[in-house]
């Protein structure tokens, strides 16, 4: 039972660490600077196409956060949950996590060729539109919060 509780918490933490990596590299994509400093190249036709990043980047932080709540209350529920309860709060908001995952990389997926194709100013300020490490660490931490939410649910409390 300890092994199996150490490789469960391992797996919420190697989780959350890929959502910290795949959320805090996209934050360079979203300096939308209303002042004009030097160097600065985004112009106000520009500005509107940062909605579709500031959503994704919105709900990849959702997701982060989720993350972490259900990992503490994973561990409040070890010392206070009765014996042979399942842990389906952690597990639900695992799996709310686990969506809001999906939602920020489907997001991105469907919009990438109006952001990065149609707009040659922007394309040249995201390094050539390529999805990058980020985009797939967004969906390989899609598949390790869904399995780690599946794996909440199906264990129990035991001795």
């Amino acid at each position: 039972m300890l092994v199996l509780l150490a490789f469960i918490i391992a797996f919420h933490i190697t989780s959350a660490a890929l959502l910290f990596i795949a959320t805090i590299d996209n934050v360079s994509l979203l300096s939308c600077h209303s002042p004009r400093t030097p160097g600065n190249n985004i112009n106000d036709n520009t500005c509107h196409l940062y909605s579709t990043l500031q959503a994704v980047q919105a709900t990849m932080i959702l997701s982060t956060i989720l993350c972490c709540i259900a990992f503490f209350i994973f561990l409040l529920q070890l010392f206070r949950l009765k014996q042979g309860e399942r842990f389906v709060l952690t597990s639900i908001i695992q799996l709310m996590s686990c969506l809001c995952v999906m939602i920020a990389a489907s997001i991105y997926t469907d919009r990438r060729e109006d952001i990065h194709k149609k707009n040659t100013e922007f394309y040249n300020l995201t390094e050539g539109g390529s999805y990058g490490y980020s985009y797939i660490l967004a969906w390989v931490a899609f598949a390790c919060t869904f399995i780690s939410g599946l794996m909440y649910l199906i264990l129990r409390k035991r001795k």
